[in-house]
């Protein structure tokens, strides 16, 4: 184990500075918490394995199946659809393994690290829009494993597919019902605690795995063999419908590709504070994220380019794919399959990270449980099922989109942790309003300034995709930032965040 800069002593200083603090006192309880709390060093076990078993149960899902055969829907061959996935994830790599490190040194929680560059009370920003984005995760991962409930259902009843069926909020009442069926078992996990979600991820990544492998034999038997499947061609390709187009989506589609996990990129402390080593997060990140996204992706994209061959046309929703199954008892077992599969994904992605966040509120409030339950509330609100409705909306608008926003924060997280601080933080005073993080009021100006000017080139080309604006009203030059929202937002933060420290900040 490597030697910490974080011992034991501080830990339980800080805890008894806390529970001694008189009733009412601002020194220490309104940022205190037992589950914000640094984690002891005795309890830090996760070892290589244990980091690289997280993300191969959190990336073999079905969103990763959607994102890669929605690039194939969008026009790429099977080869570039793969490459695009693989690249994207090695980018996301590098902060994931740079902002997991305070996680692992400190063990402190993703809110609590960000309370060094925004402020005690600054992080409730960054906090607040990463909860958000996860909320919206949180909505799609439970619309996936209610429409699978549906598709059970419906092998019973037939007449729940019925066309003619009344529709509220552009689905059927039958849809919503197993949506919020599916909403409550989530949730009655969440109040069970964190322990039901570590059980679920242990029978969590066999099943998905295994009813990959099911559509993957499918698709070779349906399609003839790999060689219809792979030698389909790119639409992009000379004398196709697309042609010349290629880097106009490829662009947007790599971005997205980061957008992916640029959620799990900022509050990857919230798992890598239980890892015994920096050895152990970093080598557990590399082994666990990118060969498995590429590999459950290339599952994704071989069923697509099958149901291309098969149907006339790519069906890049597996639960869809799933229903030209004749077999009711296939049928059945393969998406109960999936609702377990997708009910432990969407609780340890989708509610640790914001359940966190939002206790970050209030610690003396808002508990996990709490947190959790607000996560799955403002899930539904969200109305996920229009934020996957279509491969161009699921990318462009929904990942490209929301990548435009945490890119700043990386970048600010980053910049501050390890060129500003080098690496060191005050453990104590993360834990203190009128510590050396309280900055203005509790809020540091130099990040903030930084967050709004870091999102601010991305604001005209995202209301042109959602046609807010006409693409006229606005130069071509706004719409291509918007291709690049992670990388423009990252970098222009990062660098106005070390200028204004470095004016700013007292030597």
């Amino acid at each position: 184990m490597e030697k910490y800069s974080v011992d034991e002593t501080q830990i339980r200083h800080l805890i008894a500075e806390t529970v001694s603090a008189p009733a009412g006192s601002k020194q220490n309880s309104h940022l205190y918490s037992k589950d914000l709390a640094p984690v002891a060093l005795a309890d830090r076990k996760w070892g290589t394995w244990s980091m690289a078993a997280l993300w191969i149960s959190m990336a073999a899902c079905v969103p990763t199946y959607m994102i890669a055969s929605s690039l194939i829907g969008g026009g790429m061959n099977w080869w570039q659809a793969i490459l695009t996935v693989f690249l994207g994830n090695i980018i996301v790599l590098i902060p994931m393994v740079l902002n997991a490190h305070a996680g692992t040194k400190f063990g402190i929680p993703f809110p609590v690290l960000c309370r060094a560059s925004f402020g005690v009370r600054g992080a409730n920003i960054p906090a607040m829009m990463r909860a958000i984005v996860a909320c919206g995760w949180f909505g799609i991962q439970t619309w996936i494993g209610g429409m699978a409930i549906f598709k059970i259902a419906a092998v019973f009843f037939p007449s729940l597919e019925a066309e003619t069926a009344a529709r509220f909020m552009g689905i059927t009442a039958g849809q919503f019902s197993c949506f919020l069926l599916f909403w409550s078992i989530n949730i009655f996990v969440v109040v069970r605690g964190i322990d039901s979600i570590r059980v679920l991820l242990q029978f969590k990544a066999p099943l998905l795995i295994a009813l990959g492998l099911l559509l993957l034999a499918w698709a070779y038997q349906a399609a003839g063999g790999w060689g219809p499947i792979l030698s389909q061609p790119s639409q992009f390709a000379e004398g196709q419908p697309k042609a010349g187009q290629f880097w106009q989506f490829f662009v947007p589609s790599l971005t997205g590709m980061i957008g992916f996990w640029a959620t799990l990129s900022l509050n990857i402390p919230d798992f890598s504070r239980y890892a015994h080593s920096q050895r152990a997060q970093t080598l557990g990140q590399i082994f666990g994220l990118p060969m498995t996204m590429a590999l459950y992706a290339f599952i994704g994209v071989a069923v697509t380019s099958a149901t291309a061959i098969v149907y006339g046309a790519p069906i890049w929703d597996p639960v869809e794919v799933l229903t030209k199954f004749t077999n009711p008892a296939i049928l059945i077992i393969a998406m109960f399959a999936l609702c377990i599969a997708t009910l432990a994904t969407n609780l340890a992605a989708n509610v640790v990270g914001p359940a966190n966040d939002f206790a970050n509120l209030s610690p003396s409030r808002i508990s996990f449980r709490t947190g959790g339950i607000i996560t799955g509330v403002i899930g539904i609100l969200i109305m996920p099922w229009k934020l996957i409705a279509d491969p161009s909306g699921y990318i462009f608008v929904w990942l490209v989109g929301y990548s435009a926003l945490l890119g700043p924060i990386g970048g600010i997280l980053i910049c501050d942790y390890w060129l500003v601080r080098r690496a060191r933080l005050n453990l104590i005073d993360l834990y203190r309003e009128q510590g050396e993080y309280r900055y203005w009021h509790g809020f540091n100006p130099a990040a903030i300034v930084a967050l709004v000017l870091g999102i601010a080139p991305s604001v005209p080309g995202f209301l042109v995709i959602i046609k807010v604006i006409d693409a006229t009203a606005v130069s071509h030059m706004w719409t291509r930032i918007y291709d690049f929202a992670w990388f423009v937002g990252f970098g222009v933060s990062f660098a106005t965040y070390l200028m204004l420290q470095k004016v700013t900040r007292p030597r």
